[in-house]
């Protein structure tokens, strides 16, 4: 029998069964997409992703996670050809799991079985635990394969975590808690099976990862266990440690934008009863074009900052953009249904962005609304109107409404990104869920007053950009806690702080 072929890289270099090494092996029907997840878990590109049946077809190992002479190895293998036809032979054989062992098929007349075997072979003498990948989008009923594989590793009995690919945009978590009942349901019958995950190599987060190892943990041998447990809190320290510098990644993108400004000419007696104001007005729009553009080139770099540290490659394709430049005047009041007409902002920004400021002690509305930023977490409207306020040196800068959306904004962008699994390939900008929009606003207004002081410090000058950034860090960081455990709450994610 040839020997599995491992990469030739030092993943390879420790001897399975190792004290030191845990083992995972991933396996699934054929073409259900092992390696688009396998790319997703290592944060790397490895093997070769295609729609076509029997991709891989030998099993590699690959280093996951790495801490102090101790390794978590995932294997990626070959998916499940023939699957009747190897059951057939392996129920005739009397003694299923030695006649594996000993069998040799030719790899190039039978290539389906083939692969069958080698994923066979692989959960055999590799595994510690098996990862088993169902496509989400098929129902267990319709899935007859289903039923035959797992008679084949009830024979192993190696332990099962069943995961759920969708292989699609972030869902609504109620849809993906009944998908995991349904198939769990549908598998008691099957004890091999521990549990089932929804872990979606196109959009899956990374605590949804630190999930699935707490799931396995129990799972392994007792020899195992203290490895894995170190390995744990390694994965858990690199994971924090991303998740750190991207908030401190926004915080300094905010605490710019909360001081940036832009100085004009002093508004005269008259101008402040509406008289003479052609040229201020003028001016005031130059201010508001500078201000919005510079705010939209802190957007894109942050988030282009956030997809490198999540080991991802590519960039936003964020831009400026004219929405509906004509179909608001200077100045007027805009109604919140134009708001909603021109292209759907965030839940309850609407009110606080579009709000009355005052401007030099003429109430304005919300003026004109000619700007938009796209950003990897969907279309956002930025008001390039009069979300402006007016300081005591003849500076405009941004309201306390609008740097309130704008972290409701920076938090979107957070999300989307860490979601976002490297199987998918390079980072494309796209829709997310609307339930992210809501969870979002509601955990930024419970924060409102810790904003307003933020925003506040700023305009009074009393922090330099760094400083304000460094306070900004705490009540962002506990925005995105709040958020991740609120969309993953059976996630133990103590560790993330408050």
């Amino acid at each position: 029998m040839p020997s599995l072929r491992s990469q030739p890289r030092p993943d390879a270099e420790t001897p399975p069964g190792r004290a030191d090494t845990v083992t995972f092996s991933l396996i699934s029907h054929t073409n259900v997409g092992k390696t688009t997840l396998a790319r997703t878990l290592l944060r790397r590109d490895v093997g070769d992703a295609l729609d076509q049946p029997h991709v891989t077809d030998v099993a590699e190992a690959y280093t996951m996670i790495e801490d102090r002479g101790k390794r978590l190895l995932l294997w990626d293998t070959p998916g499940f050809g023939d699957t009747a036809r190897l059951l057939k032979r392996l129920r005739a054989s009397g003694k299923p799991v030695r006649w594996m062992v000993t069998q040799l098929w030719d790899r190039f007349r039978d290539r389906a079985l083939w692969c069958s075997q080698q994923a066979v072979r692989n959960v055999q003498e590799e595994a510690d635990a098996v990862l088993y990948l169902v496509n989400a989008s098929e129902s267990p009923g319709s899935a007859a394969y289903v039923a035959m594989e797992m008679e084949i590793l009830t024979w192993i009995g190696k332990p099962v975590v069943l995961l759920l690919n969708q292989t699609g945009p972030p869902r609504a978590a109620i849809e993906e808690d009944i998908d995991e009942a349904e198939w769990r349901f549908h598998l008691t019958k099957y004890p091999v099976v521990k549990a089932v995950i929804g872990l979606d190599a196109f959009a899956r987060c990374w605590v949804q990862e630190g999930q699935l190892l707490e799931t396995l943990a129990p799972l392994l041998p007792e020899e195992k266990q203290a490895v894995f447990s170190q390995l744990r809190l390694a994965w858990r320290a690199k994971n924090l440690d991303v998740h750190r510098e991207c908030v401190k990644a926004l915080a300094a993108q905010l605490a710019e934008n909360a001081m940036d400004r832009v100085t004009v000419t002093k508004e005269s007696l008259l101008q402040r009863f509406g008289l003479n104001r052609g040229g201020l007005n003028s001016e005031l729009d130059t201010a508001r074009q500078q201000l919005t553009e510079r705010l939209a080139e802190r957007s894109v770099r942050s988030m282009n900052q956030l997809i490198k540290l999540h080991g991802l490659e590519g960039g936003t394709a964020g831009r400026m953009t004219t929405v509906a430049g004509d179909a608001f005047g200077l100045p007027q009041r805009v109604n919140e249904s134009l708001w909603t007409a021109v292209g759907g902002a965030l839940s309850g920004a609407a009110a606080g962005v579009l709000a009355d400021v005052k401007t030099g002690g003429m109430t304005l509305g919300g003026g004109t609304i000619v700007g938009a930023f796209v950003g990897g977490a969907g279309t956002f409207l930025l008001a390039r109107g009069y979300n402006l306020t007016r300081g005591d040196d003849h500076s405009v800068r941004w309201t306390a409404e609008h740097f309130a959306a704008q972290v409701e904004l920076a938090l979107l962008c957070y999300l989307a990104v860490s979601h976002y699994g490297r199987g998918r390939g390079e980072w494309r900008d796209s829709e997310h869920p609307p339930e992210w929009k809501r969870a979002v606003h509601e955990v930024v207004q419970r924060r409102r007053s810790d904003l307003d002081t933020l925003w506040k410090a700023a305009g009074e000058k009393t922090l330099e950009a760094a400083d304000l950034a460094a306070a900004a860090t705490p009540v962002l960081s506990s925005c995105a806690a709040s958020l991740l455990r609120r969309l993953y709450p059976a996630a133990k994610t103590e560790w993330l702080g408050d």
